[in-house]
Parts: structure tokens; sequence; C-alpha cells
């Protein structure tokens, strides 16, 4: 695991010593990806110069380092993950004559083995990792970058500057683009609009103007011949999806939790492959505690787990953990956090995420990040595992609900909308109140808040418009953003083609395509990467993932029970007890520290004449919403982290 960073083009003058310079600044701002080595080379001559932060978890020599050189020369390689078959593909270059003299036993000479020998496309084809790259090719000149299949790794680029100082530049994070000197983008307020919506910014845009994010199986080719960017889809979670639910496992229900374990062991041993200290988060739910338990299996001696835990109720895990753990045999470690040392995690979210990021469980996954850099240099999640097996309570949901709302005309529903929201959310529930006095079940629910959030969803006009509007913070964040235009999405205006797929289905894979690698997958990188520890992702091996799309939807979901193959697999290693409760979300109580230890933070960064003066936001309905949430009336806390999250980072940004 590694960061890098690069540039095409612009000013050569200074020859190598400035190429150098410049990308020394470059890596600079990434060195937490990195912190073991830094590397750099540079053609002035060609115009191109790259950039490397090392991680060493594979190959802990300098035979691993890196941009590395092909054997024959062509090719230069800067290189950001892990390539877990890559012993396999060594030995197929060995038995076609195609192998050239190793130094070393890293993945990255094997790539470079593999993209002379084969080609880029066909040789990422045949890779099972996690991925990022930047090569450069002297015989052609011209540049590639790739992005692994589903995402784990970050990958931005974009040109900047005018005239014959225009320079393409490239990297594992946005900061490394900023060091750059000639990086001036300003801020891309359609972008603005997608955090505000989804609490994250969608590929392939980035908060910046003309910044790209590398769109997760593609590659993008590009030369100071060809300043056009070609990006081509290698692979597509869109086609998995369809392909796989249109050629459905044909076997037993035992025959597909055989299928399942067998992959799930063949990839978490893969994952397994390391030089450093490796481990594993554990929460003590379905997904975590699966990947723990077959790693527990083929492993020599006890697994490092870890686990925060929190004393607030209704966040708190860790006791489920620790049973999983103490059935399972690991080497468990788990730490209670208090509120001020979540607290003080705060000030380090712009700098770690580096474009504006508000899924507020990004705090404890720093935390336990963190506590696991303690021990280990490599850990395995347990993420994907609600996409891929139906695991969000959502799905099952908006399902129901879209049945029993299009019986109604549209019109109907509209009007029944209107008619709710007419009423503000706090009449509501001085209306209500009485009702919510008769029954406990609804005593502390917020009842006008639930009915305005329900009347935008009566008005969906089909089941992905319903779902969008559930799971959209600000739904119609142009109206908060001065000059703002959503851009077109996954889920608003972009829609894949995903034929034959149900609802569930649907939201399944639309979630594979957007939430999972801009949100889930971003969180994760960030906070792992903020404390230099490599994070791993086994349910995303390709090979699970066009599996599970075969698997029937009733081995997903049965008789209500989510995840029910995968709870197949996992009651094969622990027991029902361990693992039957409700789900548990992985959170911090943002809404009540926004009312207490954050309210000055808070309130100095959406000060209305800051915000006027600022000029990205209309200030009346950020002021509402604060003032409402701050007296108690309405929960806020999701539209307003995104907008702090927003001013924190323009804060840090403009220093």
């Amino acid at each position: 695991m590694c960061g890098f960073s690069g540039y095409l083009g612009g000013r050569f003058s200074s020859g190598v010593e400035g190429a150098k310079a410049q990308l020394l600044r470059m890596n600079n701002a990434i060195a937490h990806r990195g912190p073991d080595s830094d590397g750099y080379w540079v053609d002035p001559e060609a115009g191109i110069a790259l950039g490397h932060r090392r991680l060493a978890v594979v190959e802990l020599s300098a035979a691993g380092a890196q941009p590395m050189r092909s054997a024959d020369g062509r090719f230069c390689l800067a290189f950001n993950g892990e390539i877990y078959n890559h012993l396999a593909l060594r030995a197929e270059l060995e038995r076609s004559g195609a192998a050239p003299t190793w130094r070393g036993h890293s993945d990255t000479e094997t790539l470079l083995a593999g993209f002379d020998a084969w080609g880029v496309q066909r040789m990422v084809e045949r890779c099972i990792g996690m991925f990022a790259f930047a090569l450069w090719d002297r015989q052609s000149r011209a540049l590639t970058l790739g992005r692994d299949r589903l995402g784990e790794k970050p990958l931005y680029y974009g040109w900047q500057g005018r005239g014959d100082g225009e320079v393409f530049l490239f990297g594992s994070d946005l900061s490394a683009l900023r060091a750059h000197a000639d990086f001036s983008a300003e801020v891309d307020r359609g972008a603005l609009c997608g955090l505000l919506r989804h609490n994250y910014i969608g590929a392939p845009h980035s908060i910046y103007q003309n910044i790209h994010k590398l769109a997760p199986g593609t590659l993008l080719s590009i030369s100071l011949e060809q300043r056009q960017a070609q990006v081509t889809s290698y692979w597509s979670a869109a086609l998995a999806a369809t392909a796989g639910n249109a050629q459905p496992f044909a076997g037993s229900a035992e025959q597909a939790t055989d299928a399942l374990e067998a992959l799930l062991m063949d990839a978490i041993g893969q994952q397994m492959m390391a030089d450093v200290p490796l481990g594993a988060f554990l929460s003590g739910g379905i997904d975590s505690s699966t990947v723990v338990a077959l790693m527990q299996a083929q492993a020599s001696r006890p697994v490092k787990t870890f686990t925060i835990g929190f004393n607030e109720q209704g966040y708190n895990e860790a006791v489920h953990a620790k049973a999983v753990a103490q059935h399972l045999g690991t080497d468990h470690t788990e730490l209670y956090v208090t509120a001020q040392q979540a607290l003080d995690v705060i000030p380090k979210l712009p700098r770690l995420y580096s474009e504006p990021f508000a899924d507020s469980s990004q705090i404890p996954t720093y935390l336990v990040s963190a506590i696991a850099r303690q021990q280990v240099t490599v850990a395995l999640s347990g993420d994907a595992g609600d996409e891929l097996f139906c695991g969000y309570h959502r799905y099952a949901m908006v399902d129901q609900f879209w049945k029993k709302m299009s019986a109604l005309p549209l019109p109907l529903r509209q009007a029944a909308a209107r008619s709710i929201v007419a009423l503000p959310a706090p009449a509501w529930n001085r209306v209500l109140a009485p009702l919510q006095r008769l029954a406990p079940r609804l005593r502390g629910v917020n009842a006008g808040d639930k009915l305005h959030k329900g009347a935008a969803i009566l008005a969906s006009r089909s089941a992905d418009d319903l779902y969008r509007n559930m799971v959209s913070h600000w739904h119609d964040p142009a109206s908060v953003v001065i000059g703002g235009a959503e851009h077109p999405s996954v889920l608003l205006g972009a829609r894949p083609s995903l034929t034959g797929l149900d609802n569930k289905q649907r939201m399944m894979a639309l979630d594979t395509l957007s939430y999972l690698p801009d949100d889930i997958l971003t969180k994760v990188d960030r906070a792992s990467m903020g404390v230099s520890l490599e994070s791993r992702v086994p349910f995303l091996d390709h090979r699970v993932v066009e599996f599970a799309w075969t698997i029937p939807q009733s081995m997903k979901l049965r008789d209500g029970q989510s995840k029910w193959l995968l709870r197949q697999v996992l009651y094969r290693h622990v027991p029902r007890s361990l693992i039957e409760r409700p789900k548990m979300g992985f959170g911090v109580p943002i809404d009540v520290w926004l009312r207490g230890p954050l309210r000055d933070w808070a309130e100095a960064l959406l000060d209305e004449s800051r915000l006027r003066r600022e000029g990205y936001f209309h200030v009346a309905p950020i002021r509402q919403r604060w003032a409402e949430h701050l007296s108690g009336r309405r929960n806020w806390q999701g539209h307003l982290w995104d907008i702090l999250m927003f001013q924190a980072w323009l804060e840090e940004n403009r220093r």
C-alpha cells in the first residue's frame, strides 16, 4: 500500500532537479500513505515526472522500491495497492517464457512483466487485487492510469495551467495535486450539490472544477500529442450484476453455501499475503465475523482482531465483537473510546480526506484504524457484505413502500405530500403529541420530521426515485448552493441499464456503483492510510462479486432475514446465538455533540456573516436548520454535518 503523484507536461526548464523538487512537495503531501520511503523518476525530454511514497508490505527490500522500471526499460510504474494473485501470474509468465530475471518478489515487478508480455488491459484483466497505478510507456510516450474494479484505491487527475505551462496532474490524493505550483482549480459547485445530497462526492467528479476521479474498472490513456483523455472500461459492476442475474446459480442452498465458503476462503487466504504483521477489524456483525472466522480457520496462530467501543447506548458493538473473538480464539484488542477522544479526531478530518466528506462514521473508522496500527500494518475488513448480500434494511423497505404506494395515482400522492408539508414539522409534533403519550413506542419520536421525510418519499415517481429520496440528505441541494446545479449521477440523470434486476437488486447494484466506492471505500481508505495502515476488503475480490450476483435473491433475503446465505457460511464457524441481533450502525452521536461540545465550533463555521462572505451557500436554510437543531425541535445532524465538513475543509485549504 502506498501513494503516488506525478505530472505530464508543464515546465521542465529547471531539469531533473527542479522536477524532483516539485515531486518532493507533492510526495510530502501524501507522506502518511507511504512513510517507509519515497522515490522519484523524471524524464525532462519526454515531459514526465513520477513520484512514489512507499508503505512496505510485500518485498520489504529495495527490490520493491518505486517508481520501478521494467526489465527491458520500456515502462516505468508507480503503483498503489496489492495484486493478490501475482505469484500465480509470475508462474504463468515463466511457463510462457515471458518472465524476466526477477529482481525480487514484489507484485509491482510482476505487473511490469505482465504489461510487457500481454499488454496493459489484458494484464489488468488477469489481476485479482486492489490498485491504482500510473504507467509511463517510453516507446509510445503515453501515460496510462488504471483503477481497480470496485474502486478500493483512489486516483485523481486533471489539466491545470495555461499555454506552455499546461500540465496534466495525477495522484492518489487531492493534496498531492494541490501541492503542484500550477494548481489553481476552483470549487465545483455541482460537486458541492452532490455532497449535500449524499454526504460524498461521486466519481468522476471531485470538489474542484476540471479535476476528476478515475472511475472504478477503467483505464485512462493520455499523451502530450493526444491531450484528450481516452477512458476505457475493462470491467463493469453493472454488467457483472446483470450477467450474474441472467445466469443464476442452479444448485441447492447447501451447494451454494459450500461454493461461497470455498470462494471466500480462497479470497481471504490470498489477502493474508504480507511480509508484515496482519490483522482484522471485528465489529461482531455478520460481515466482519465471517472474514475473521475464515482467517482464523487457515491461520497458524491467533489472528489479531481490533474493535472500539462507546459507552453511549446504541453505539456500542464491542461486547458482541469480544464474544465472537473469544469463540474463535483470536488475539483481541478492544478500546472504549471517550467522547473527547472522538471529538479530537474532528480537526484532522479535512486533512485526512483532502476533499469534503461527511459520513460521520469516518470518526470511529479512524479510531479503530489507529488502534490496529499500533500492532499491525495490514487489516482486513468486512465491508461490501451489505451491497452484495442484501444487508441494508432499506432495500426491503423501499421495495415494500413502492409496492403499496404505486397502487395510488401519482397526482393523489403528490397532493397528499403537499398537504403534509403545508403544516410545519413542529406543528405536526404538537398535533400528534396526545397520540404519542398514549403509545409508548412513539414517545421521543420526532413525528413532524418523520412526516416531512415521508412526504418527499410519497411524491416519488418510481422505485428508483423513491430510493434516491430515501438516501438523500438535502432533497434540493441546488437551492442551497449559490450557482449550483447537480451533476448527473447513477442515482440522478445517469442511471445505468440494469435490465432484469428487481427493485431490491437494482438498489444493491446502484449502491455498488456509487455508495460503496465513493462513501464506504473512501472512508476506509483515507482513515486507514491516515495512520499508514493498509486495509483490504475480501468481499471485493471480483470473483466473489461475480458469484454473489448469480445467487438467487431468495438465498439473500429469506423470511425477512437479510444476508441469509452469508449467514449460513458464518454459522459453520460461529454459533447463531452470538450473531442473531438487530443490525447496528457504526456511528457516533453527532446530533448530541452539535448541541453540546461541538456547538461553538459549529457556530463559528456556520456564522451568518462568514457564510455570506464566502459565497457558497444561501444562508437562510442553513441558519434555520441550525436553530431548529439547537432547539431540539428537529434533528438535522446529516444536513448540518454536510455543510460543516465543507466549511472545515474550506478553512483548512485556504491557509
